[in-house]
């Protein structure tokens, strides 16, 4: 079991292409995927270097304080709204 993409094989797959894209979006697409891969590549350089710089520095950038599972207490208590209470100029609701 050998190269996957080697032979026949990478001319079918070349061949679908064409066919499914055309040949006047295909530049285009190349283009897209090149811009897409140089994008990919520096993001992974910066991370690389934040993770050199942070290691540098004595701190780990990946060592985060556990957050406490325990919801805060809320600071302030809402009086209960009286619902039965109608104000004037208010549209009737009843049926």
């Amino acid at each position: 079991m050998g190269n996957l993409f080697a032979g026949p094989h990478l001319w079918i797959l070349l061949i679908v292409i064409l066919l499914l894209f055309g040949a006047a979006k295909l530049p285009a697409l190349a283009k897209s995927m090149g811009q897409s891969a140089r994008i990919f590549k520096g993001e992974m350089k910066a991370m690389k270097n934040e993770d050199a710089d942070a290691a540098s520095a004595g701190t780990a950038a990946s060592v985060v304080a556990p957050e406490s599972p325990v919801a805060p207490a809320p600071t302030s208590v809402q009086a209960p709204v009286d619902v039965t209470r109608v104000e004037p100029g208010a549209p009737d609701l009843k049926p």
